[in-house]
């Protein structure tokens, strides 16, 4: 018997268990849902705005414990839109900015750290909101919208001139950079996650107890990462776009 292809059938069978691409689907009209990305993404909105309100229910001049903890996360989100945009700008963009790092941050903890094979569905399973195509592509399409928005609304119709700066050689290459934006964006962020959730649910059938520990924490430092790059690049894009003309 010829017992390392038996090994290798063997591990392929586990490798195999591991489902991508099925999902629960929502029908409504003509439209299809994915409903597990939307359940697991109101519990994170639901945990992030149960937080935010233990947080900051009862503010003293003197933080402390939670008020203390807020007011931490507060200074950091202010600082990577203070970084990226300026100082006399970034004030209005903080929110948009902490509620993008908020959501990828909270979404890709829930994948790393919730047992979701436990909880069995009709059809697809429960995971990271951050690991469907879909989400990472609708967060990355709202910070196009907002550095042309940005854009727009600081330089007028002259923001547009950047395409033809310094020449108007560069016209499509500097259209085609708008497209790759937001391109890379969603693909490093979905490609990262779901890479990372492959390899913790493949150690995990491999050798159940104790070696995808380890991963996991692995998986929750780059799960952080990502949300602190996702955040920082929007930033980045509004602050460029917000730009004048001749600045560059």
């Amino acid at each position: 018997m010829d017992y390392t292809k038996l090994a290798d059938i063997s591990s392929f069978a586990l490798v195999s268990a591991v489902e991508v691409g099925k999902h629960l689907y929502w029908t409504i009209g003509s439209y299809k849902l994915h409903g597990q990305v939307f359940i697991v993404s109101w519990l994170v909105i639901a945990v992030l705005m149960a937080i935010a309100f233990i947080g900051t229910r009862k503010l003293d001049k003197a933080p402390k414990k939670w008020q203390n903890f807020m007011e931490f996360i507060l200074e950091f989100l202010q600082d990577i839109a203070k970084n990226q945009i300026g100082e006399h700008e970034y004030r209005s963009w903080v929110p948009y900015i902490a509620t993008i790092f908020l959501f990828i941050l909270g979404s890709n903890w829930a994948g790393a750290l919730i047992p979701w094979k436990l909880i069995h569905l009709s059809e697809g399973e429960l995971a990271a909101p951050t690991n469907d195509i879909n989400t990472t592509v609708a967060l990355s399409l709202l910070t196009s919208i907002a550095y042309f928005y940005a854009g727009i609304t600081k330089n007028g119709l002259g923001y547009f001139m950047r395409y033809i700066e310094p020449t108007p050689v560069l016209l499509p290459i500097n259209i085609l950079e708008d497209f790759t934006k937001p391109l890379s964006l969603s693909f490093r962020l979905f490609g990262n996650i779901l890479a990372d959730e492959l390899v913790v649910s493949v150690f995990t059938l491999l050798v159940p107890i104790l070696v995808p520990l380890p991963v996991m924490i692995l998986g929750l430092f780059a799960s952080s990462i990502q949300a602190l790059i996702f955040s920082t690049l929007s930033a980045a894009y509004i602050g460029e776009a917000m730009e004048g003309h001749g600045d560059h």
